[in-house]
């Protein structure tokens, strides 16, 4: 499909999903960069809601990058074990709170190239971070947004990175952060990995895979 015809359906598609998801936002809590780079840290393969209950005492306890940089290893595992892989997690967040203070004088960077450089944060948690504490345009692809754009016919590929690319040569830089908002929205709503809810989709029109697989196993 050609480039233009693309941007065509996404600006569509968008449209009817911004309708249906009039508050679409992160829903984890955060009041600062560092609290929402340390929730999108925990938030991997972990739901909102787990992650919101832990950071609520995380946060009043660690307040600077240092507090967590300067704590013991096995105190913040305790802090956050209620939270899948949190002996890894509790070791990334250590790390990169180290090298914010020695490299970033305690401040978390506000550019995706700096971001990508902590240990444990790739695109999608810097482009969460810059996209919804920054207030800066960025497109994050997680599960949901890779499984709801390929099975719209927006990108062909597997890659993160290239999903990325596809999406972004297609929306305009302004609706990038809404863009993953509602995509993940959908994701969890309707266009779910096992029975998807085609049937009540409101953008099945433009989904090659409910033209493709959907209506001819129904």
């Amino acid at each position: 499909m050609a480039e233009s015809r693309k941007s065509e359906k996404a600006r569509k598609i968008l449209d009817i999903l911004e309708k249906e998801f009039p508050d679409a936002g992160t829903a984890l809590e955060f009041s600062n960069p560092l609290e929402l780079l340390i929730a999108t840290i925990l938030s991997a393969q972990a739901t909102d809601k787990l992650v919101n209950k832990v950071t609520q005492k995380l946060f009043k306890k660690y307040k600077s990058a240092r507090d967590y940089a300067e704590t013991g290893l096995e105190e913040l595992q305790k802090e956050i074990s209620s939270v899948n892989f949190y002996r890894n997690k509790s070791r990334s967040i250590k790390n990169c709170c180290k090298k914010i203070v020695e490299d970033f004088n305690g401040r978390v960077p506000d550019t995706v190239e700096d971001l990508v450089s902590l240990p444990g944060v790739g695109r999608k948690t810097a482009n969460i971070v810059l996209g919804n504490a920054f207030k800066k345009q960025a497109l994050a692809v997680d599960t949901h947004v890779k499984r709801v754009s390929k099975r719209l016919g927006l990108t062909d590929s597997d890659d993160p990175d290239e999903i990325e690319q596809d999406l972004c040569r297609i929306i305009p830089e302004r609706r990038w952060t809404m863009t993953t908002h509602l995509f993940i929205l959908h994701g969890r709503k309707t266009c779910k990995a096992r029975n998807p809810g085609c049937e009540t989709c409101p953008v099945s029109d433009y989904s090659d895979y409910y033209k493709t697989v959907y209506k001819k196993g129904h």
